[in-house]
């Protein structure tokens, strides 16, 4: 660890942090290694024990290090997983679509660029269990007794499936941010104007298609899917603006 120089007291804590973060990035301090002690850091850095505790949470924080008590404990650096690494993005994807920073149109252009070629990719690399995947999710799509969340953790599940049937490890990094964020924020958005049947088709016209290897329909039933949510969003934004601007409409549903 190299010294910081003439700091800041109240930033030292992030600026240690950053530096650490810096070295994980790099690769020169890797997953699973060992973090010299508060005491070592402190005398490294020049500051106070409770500032590197300070920066140690601030790592903690970004799931980057873990600390273990015991003889053989300290603070070790995480090896991230895909999991992971896709939660972090999905909570940036959904805070952008849910402050309005990226429109409808923009989510339905991404989703059928990024999702049809997982699907080409899936398709060639076929394999039974992500048909299985698929038939489970559609199984759980037309239980009539589903609850609204339960329904949107089955669609999600099934463009998860087509998504993991990708063996480009990058891309199902990316799409965890677009089908576990953006999925269930365009359900709750258009969940009462939205028929569950529709979803249901063009799911199934999917899975069909991948059961035949045939990406050309697929990809079309994919189209159809996301103008269809499109176009729900749409009257579902309008119903809420009437609902803003009209007392009646306000009051009726109050």
């Amino acid at each position: 660890m190299d010294r910081l120089g003439n700091i800041v007291t109240a930033s030292a804590a992030r600026q240690i942090a950053d530096r650490i973060q810096e070295g994980i990035l790099s690769g020169r301090i890797r997953g699973d290694d060992r973090l010299p002690t508060e005491e070592e850091l402190a005398a490294s850095y020049g500051v106070s024990r409770p500032t590197v505790r300070e920066a140690l949470k601030r790592l903690a924080a970004q799931n980057l290090i873990r600390t273990r008590r015991g003889p053989t404990g300290g603070s070790f650096v995480n090896r991230l997983d895909l999991a992971q690494a896709g939660e972090n993005l999905t909570t940036s994807a959904m805070m952008m679509m849910t402050l309005g920073t990226v429109p409808m149109r923009d989510i339905a252009s991404v989703r059928l660029f990024m999702e049809g070629q997982c699907c080409r990719e899936a398709i060639a690399t076929w394999s039974a269990d992500t048909l299985a995947r698929l038939d489970a999710s559609l199984a759980r799509q037309r239980q009539p007794e589903l609850s609204d969340e339960a329904f949107c953790a089955a669609d999600v599940e099934f463009h998860r499936a087509l998504a993991d049937g990708s063996p480009n490890t990058m891309m199902r990094f990316l799409m965890y941010g677009v089908i576990e964020a953006l999925v269930p924020v365009t359900n709750m958005v258009i969940v009462f104007v939205r028929d569950r049947g529709a979803i249901i088709d063009f799911h199934q016209a999917m899975r069909d298609a991948y059961a035949r290897r045939r990406i050309t329909p697929l990809l079309a039933a994919l189209q159809h899917l996301l103008d269809y949510l499109q176009d729900r969003h749409t009257d579902a934004v309008a119903q809420r603006e009437q609902r803003l601007h009209d007392p009646q409409a306000k009051a009726a549903t109050a």
